[in-house]
Parts: C-alpha cells; sequence; structure tokens
C-alpha cells in the first residue's frame, strides 16, 4: 500500500510572492535585505516571483518580511476572499469572530455583521482556507461556501500599458519623415504633449523602481531605461526650446512602450514555465459526494472531513486520499507516477486525490484532506523546487550583481568618446541612450529558473519529484549509482520460503520472530508478520525492544530474553549450524536466525523477486556510462545471485548503514560523482551522503525525507529518466547562459559604435528576455 509523501520539510517554511522586481538584480537586493532579517533564511527567484523564506523556528512572523519589501520598493500582492457566516446573532458575534480570524498567520479579516461575510485579505497563495473554516466553526459558526478569490491586479496594469500604445502610435508618422531626411511631420508640440504623457504616467514605474533601486545603494534595469528616455526626452526639450530640428521624443516614447509590452510578453511566457503547478492544482475537484445522516450529498471540498465516506462514480476525479471500502475501479494516476497505464484498485487499495476513475465506481473513506493529501504535498515539492537556485546560477548572479553599473560607466564613455571624436553631442547622447536600453541584465536573471521551473515541472509530470533546483543540477553530474537491493532492486516483498528448526516447533519460531519484528518497518518484518497471520497465530507482547540497525532486534517476551536478526550477531554458531546456513543461503536464500536466551533456535529463510524491470534499468544506465554497484545487507550468496540475475558486476554483501556512507564518502574522494537508490530506513545514512539521492515513493517516510529525487513510479528504470531531464535541463540553461552573455557582448558594443537606433536597441532589449524565456519553454519537448 502507497504511504503519503511528507511534506519534505524540517525548517519552517514559506513562499511570498512579489512585484516590481525588473530584473535579477532586484532578486537579489531583495535577497539581501531579507536575509539581514533575525532567524530568516531567503531565496529569491526573479522568474517566479517568489521568496522562499526558511527559519528554524516553528513559526514565520510575515509582517517584518513584508515590511522589509515593501521597504526596498516593492509589492507583496493580496488576494481577497469573501466567505458567507451563518449563525450570527449580533455585532458582538461579529467582533468575536474578527478577532479569532485576526489571529490566524499571514491573513487580517473583517466581519460584516450587516450582510454577514467575513472579508479574508493575506498575501498571494498563503490563504489557507481549510484553516480558516476550521477556525470559524470552532469560534461557533459556519461557512458553507466561499466566493472566488479575487487577487491583486498584474503588475502591468493595462491602462497604462494602453495608455502608452496609444501616444507612441503617433510617433510613426514623425519616424516615416525621418526616414525621407524630414523633421516635424508630427507637430513638436503634439510630440512634446505625447512624449510627456508616457514619460511620467506609464514611465513612472521606471522612476519608481530606480529611486528605490539607488536608496538601497545598487542599480537595477529601471535606472537605465529611467536614465535612458529621460535624457532623451530632455534633450528633445532643449533643442526643441532651441529651434533644433533633431529631437528625439519618438525614442523616449517608444522604448518605453516596447520595454513594457516586453516585460507583459516575458510575464505571459514565465507563466507558462510555472503551468506544471496550475495542472496539478486542477486536478483536484472542488465537490463530491459525500455521504451524510444517510443521504449523498454533492459538498465543496472543503466540507469534507478526515473519516467522511464518498462516492467516486466512473470517469470522476478522487478529491481526497482514502481507502476503498466498497467497489473496484481502473484508476489513471499518471499525474502523480506519470504512468500512463491505469492501476487496478479494489477494497482496501489507497487512492489519492487528483486521480481519476476511469472505469468502475468505489466508496472510499476520507484519510487525508485539504493539505494533508499526497497531491498537496507534491505541489508544496514542486513550488519549493522550483523556487530554489541551482548551483549553476551563482556566476549569472555575480554577474547581475555590476552588471548595471558597468554598463552605466560604459554609456558615460561612450557619450564622452563620441563627443570627442564627432564633436556633435546630440549624435553622442544617442549612442549613450542606446548603450543603456540594450543592455540588458534581465536575461542573465532569467536563464537560470526559467529552465528549472519547466524541468522540475516536466518531472513531477513524470513522477519525479525534485527536492530543489541543486538536485536537478547534480543529477547530471552522476557517473556511479550505488543501489541497495531489497525494495529497490527487488519487488521489497520478501516472503517465508524455508524453515530450519534447532529447537522447538516452526509455529513458535515464526511467532517469537514476528512478535519481535512487529516493531520494525523492514521488508523483512513484513514478511514475517504476513506468514504469521497466514499460520494464524497471535502475535505475543514483546518488551525492552533495541535495534541495531543492519543487524537485527533484540527483546523480552514474558521471562525470556531474544534477538532475530543476522545468523552472526545473534549468536556464535556451531560447524553444523554454519553447515545448515550455508545451504539455505546457497539457495539464494536471505536468511534470519532467532536465539533465545543466547541459544540458537533456528533459521527462517526468506526470498524476494527482483522488479520485472530491474534488469532493463541496469543495462540502460550502465549504456549511458554509469557504474553500477549494489550494497545490501544480506548473504554474500543471496546478494550474488541477485547481482548475476541482473547483470550487475559489482556488489557488496553484509553491508552495514554505516559501511554503506563509508563506501560512498570513499568514492567521492577519488573524484566520483556518486548517487544513491534506496527505500529503507537503513538506507537514510547512505542517501544523505551521497552527491544525489533517490528514494522509491513506496519506501520509508524517512529515506524519501533524505532524498533529493523521489521516484513515484517505485521503478530505478526511471533513474535513468530523471538523469536525462536533468541533462536537458542543464543544457537549456547552459544555451540560455550563453545567449544572455553573447547578446549584452555583441549589443553593448555595436551601441556604443552608433551602429544601432535606440528604438531598435529598446526593442532587442525586450526581446532578449522573452527569447530566453521561450528557449526554456521548448524544454517541454523533452520525453522520458
Amino acid at each position: 500500500m502507497s504511504q503519503t509523501l511528507n511534506p519534505l520539510a524540517s525548517n519552517t517554511s514559506i513562499d511570498i510572492p512579489i512585484e516590481g522586481m525588473t530584473c535579477s538584480a532586484c532578486a537579489q537586493r531583495v535577497e539581501k535585505v531579507l536575509n539581514r532579517l533575525e532567524g530568516i533564511q531567503a531565496s529569491v527567484n526573479f522568474a517566479s516571483e517568489t521568496a522562499q523564506i526558511n527559519s528554524s523556528q516553528p513559526s514565520i512572523e510575515i509582517a517584518p518580511i513584508i515590511q522589509a519589501i515593501e521597504h526596498a520598493g516593492y509589492q507583496v500582492p493580496r488576494q481577497q476572499l469573501e466567505l458567507p457566516i451563518e449563525g450570527m446573532t449580533c455585532s458582538a458575534c461579529a467582533l468575536r469572530l474578527e478577532k479569532v480570524l485576526n489571529r490566524l498567520p499571514n491573513l487580517s479579516a473583517q466581519v460584516n455583521f450587516a450582510n454577514e461575510t467575513a472579508q479574508i485579505s493575506a498575501p498571494r497563495g498563503l490563504i489557507d482556507l481549510d484553516t480558516v473554516k476550521a477556525s470559524i466553526e470552532k469560534a461557533g459558526f459556519s461557512s458553507p461556501a466561499s466566493a472566488p478569490i479575487n487577487t491583486a491586479p498584474a503588475a502591468e496594469t493595462p491602462w497604462l500599458f494602453m495608455t502608452a500604445i496609444v501616444c507612441t502610435l503617433p510617433f510613426l508618422i514623425e519616424m516615416g519623415g525621418m526616414l525621407f531626411g524630414r523633421h516635424g511631420t508630427l507637430p513638436f508640440a503634439v510630440q512634446f504633449a505625447l512624449a510627456s504623457i508616457v514619460q511620467f504616467i506609464p514611465g513612472l514605474r521606471f522612476y519608481r523602481g530606480a529611486y528605490f533601486a539607488l536608496r538601497g545603494g545598487a542599480a537595477n534595469m529601471d535606472v537605465l531605461v529611467a536614465l535612458g528616455t529621460s535624457m532623451a526626452w530632455l534633450y528633445s526639450c532643449w533643442a526643441w526650446y532651441a529651434g533644433r530640428h533633431d529631437l528625439y521624443f519618438e525614442a523616449s516614447a517608444a522604448i518605453i512602450t516596447l520595454v513594457m509590452l516586453g516585460k507583459w510578453l516575458e510575464s505571459r511566457a514565465k507563466h507558462k514555465t510555472a503551468s506544471a503547478i496550475s495542472e496539478l492544482l486542477a486536478l483536484q475537484p472542488q465537490t463530491a459526494r459525500v455521504e451524510r445522516n444517510g443521504q449523498w450529498l454533492e459538498l465543496a471540498i472543503a466540507k469534507i472531513q478526515q473519516g467522511d465516506i464518498l462516492m467516486v462514480r466512473d470517469g470522476e476525479s478522487i478529491a481526497v486520499d482514502g481507502v476503498i471500502l466498497s467497489g473496484s475501479i481502473a484508476v489513471d494516476e499518471a499525474m502523480l507516477t506519470g504512468e500512463s497505464i491505469p492501476a487496478s484498485k479494489t477494497i482496501g487499495d489507497t487512492v489519492f486525490a487528483g486521480t481519476r476513475s476511469s472505469q468502475g465506481s468505489i466508496t472510499i473513506r476520507a484519510t487525508s484532506i485539504g493539505s494533508a493529501t499526497q497531491l498537496a504535498a507534491i505541489i508544496r515539492m514542486v513550488r519549493q523546487a522550483q523556487g530554489s537556485k541551482a548551483p549553476i546560477q551563482r556566476l549569472a548572479d555575480q554577474i547581475a550583481a555590476i552588471f548595471v553599473p558597468a554598463v552605466l560607466g560604459i554609456a558615460l564613455l561612450t557619450f564622452i568618446a563620441t563627443w570627442l571624436v564627432l564633436h556633435d553631442p546630440s549624435t553622442a547622447l544617442i549612442h549613450a541612450i542606446a548603450v543603456l536600453v540594450i543592455a540588458c541584465p534581465c536575461a542573465l536573471g532569467l536563464a537560470t529558473p526559467t529552465a528549472i521551473m519547466v524541468g522540475v515541472g516536466l518531472g513531477a509530470k513524470n513522477g519525479l519529484l525534485f527536492r530543489n533546483a541543486s538536485a536537478l543540477e547534480l543529477a547530471s553530474h552522476i557517473d556511479t549509482l550505488i543501489v541497495d537491493k531489497t525494495g529497490t532492486l527487488t519487488e521489497g516483498q520478501p516472503k517465508v520460503s524455508a524453515v530450519q528448526l534447532i529447537n522447538g516447533t516452526e509455529s513458535e519460531l515464526i511467532l517469537q520472530a514476528a512478535s519481535i519484528e512487529a516493531h520494525s518497518q523492514h521488508p523483512l518484518a513484513h514478511a514475517l508478520i504476513s506468514e504469521a497471520q497466514t499460520r494464524q497465530l497471535t502475535l505475543l507482547t514483546a518488551s525492552e525492544i533495541h535495534t541495531e540497525v543492519g543487524l537485527g532486534m533484540s527483546a523480552q517476551i514474558g521471562t525470556d530474553q531474544f534477538k532475530v536478526g543476522r545468523p552472526d550477531w545473534v549468536t556464535p554458531l556451531t560447524a553444523a549450524q554454519t553447515t545448515q546456513l550455508d545451504a539455505m543461503t546457497q539457495a539464494g536464500q536471505t536468511v534470519i536466525a532467532l536465539a533465545k536466551n543466547d541459544q540458537l533456535e533456528g533459521f527462517i529463510g526468506l526470498k524476494d523477486t527482483p522488479r520485472t524491470d530491474a534488469k532493463a534499468a541496469v543495462k540502460a544506465l550502465q549504456q549511458a556510462g554509469i557504474n553500477i554497484i549494489m550494497l545490501t545487507g544480506d548473504n554474500p550468496a543471496t546478494a550474488a545471485a541477485i547481482a548475476n540475475e541482473l547483470g550487475i558486476t559489482t556488489f557488496q554483501a553484509q553491508m552495514s548503514p554505516k559501511d554503506k556512507a563509508a563506501l560512498i564518502t570513499q568514492l567521492q574522494a577519488q573524484g566520483r560523482h556518486v548517487a544513491m537508490a534506496g527505500d529503507g530506513i537503513n538506507d537514510a545514512p547512505a542517501l544523505a551522503a551521497a552527491n544525489v539521492s533517490f528514494a522509491m515513493q513506496s519506501g520509508a517516510s524517512v529515506a524519501i525525507e533524505t532524498a533529493d529525487i523521489t521516484l513515484m513510479h517505485n521503478d530505478i528504470a526511471h533513474i535513468a529518466a530523471a538523469i536525462s531531464l536533468s541533462k536537458a535541463t542543464i543544457r537549456k540553461i547552459r544555451q540560455n547562459l550563453f545567449f544572455a552573455f553573447i547578446y549584452n557582448a555583441l549589443g553593448i558594443p555595436v551601441a556604443a559604435l552608433g551602429l544601432l537606433n535606440p528604438i531598435v536597441a529598446g526593442a532587442a532589449m525586450a526581446m532578449s528576455s522573452i527569447s530566453v524565456v521561450s528557449n526554456a519553454l521548448l524544454l517541454k519537448r523533452w520525453k522520458s
């Protein structure tokens, strides 16, 4: 039975949206501001326009974070939610409920007794509707339904953009005249009026951004645009006053309009890079059929409670995680596991929110709802991974930090040099303006995160959950893969295949071993418990239980002391007992022994079968140039049998968790990039030691929490897919960085030499960011 994913975060973590960032320099400045706050570690992603906030404290005080962001000159967009409230009898009820809601983290509330509603406001994405409704009900009221969430307006206000376009279009007449050497086709007074509107109404955002950037001791794209267009506008005003005809009002207006157009197109493209989250959110239905008081009611999912009975009909999506009570279905789990073939589910099996019944109908009992479902955990993981930074981004960040000051210096040198050479200040000014507006720090800032967002989203669609961007990048460097045997290469469901008695009966041996192993999550423990159930044995009460990881367990049953586990750990063996043990291991069995009061009671042989696709997966990885090493705590004979069957030439047996981690460290010291794949508690130290770690989704929660990448398929064949996706993503990042570097490396000198009109430079600057994002979107063509 599959288990629910853990949110995979030991520290408190939230994502806060940020509006107003225009380039990666803005993101770096906000990051520095936030990291000055006590107890806060922040990572700001320009592409996703979010700040990932981490703290070791159990809760995060969001007010000072928002204050710091706004003081830096940016905004935290808020969303509003209107909830109808039932049960209020007077204004005192409204006041009491308002106090209750305002105690919730991250939000503010106003309750209106007259129209019986509560207005909830919080940073976008941080409203937990389940928590809000639970608080309302705890206060003695109810909220039967909710209105649509209203979010803050987009960064580029539509009417400002339209104003810029309308005022810039008439300049096409002037530009047409300039092609034939004529100035003033459009009256200069009209040019001044139109350009001034664009400069100081739609263009006000660039002045505001530049002010906050300079106040914070940094510079960003707003500084370049504001300075360049202001120079063009001011020069044109002076030239008009002086009676000259070489005015450039059209340049200042067109640059602002083109940059705004570029930002709008960039925003649309960036939205597509984050589409994986939207698609995952769309999986969960808004309503479900729930049994209440013997009747089936269509309820909003926010009203579903843990333990409710739900009906899922043919073709419907499942609203919660639950256990099937009746019926059987074929369920499409493609968006959770990437597996296109529907899985058959029947009574007792677990189903998950967001999956869809492709055939059949069932009733289920809700075991996890709302934010506790596996789908919600995956969404949190994907969002966190998309907001994290990859190591490859460091170079771009370092360049972005000095980019704008360097461009300002180049523009100044261009102006001085051109004036000295050509003795024409107006031409020198135009060349300097072209330098300012063609420089694009945005492309550098978008190169890495947009590709990361697409890559992580693709991984989620294909059942590959990356913990963070570092895992996605590091997976491309793997040359050695350490693989645990049980549960990774094998099915992880061993069965008792033989029993060799020394004392007592078979039933006693199985019962005593199973009673102790009932306190373990190891696959061998499940096999013993299953055998005891098959024999209809009632487990005994064990106490004083101690576990030696990788070796076995000791416990007391009644007045007797028992040890169960690896034979050479349980008790010293005689020559005859060693011969018995060897015969069982040569038959490919995993053997555990039971000792009672230091006396050997017998051996229990268990067999596990390799996963059906394991051999093909091993071959594919070897063909990709990856050296595979199998490590197991099992005996050498059993390990050799499995290794030979799967085509693995290097393996080591009887390895403790400490031994596995030590081998990985040894390989890393030799310059190898080591990945580890495992699924058990005993794999956790090795998973933590590896450069990149893979865990099976069906494995122990500690393995999943430790691993960098979780395989929802429970199939090592998809390690090859994860590596392939990683390499494809890194290729896109390198392409993007190359485009961004080469664009600026070629564009700035060309502009400085006077070979580029400022309007063309502004258009080129806008297109550079769009081209980087579009190139990242091409990654969606990747197939596993």
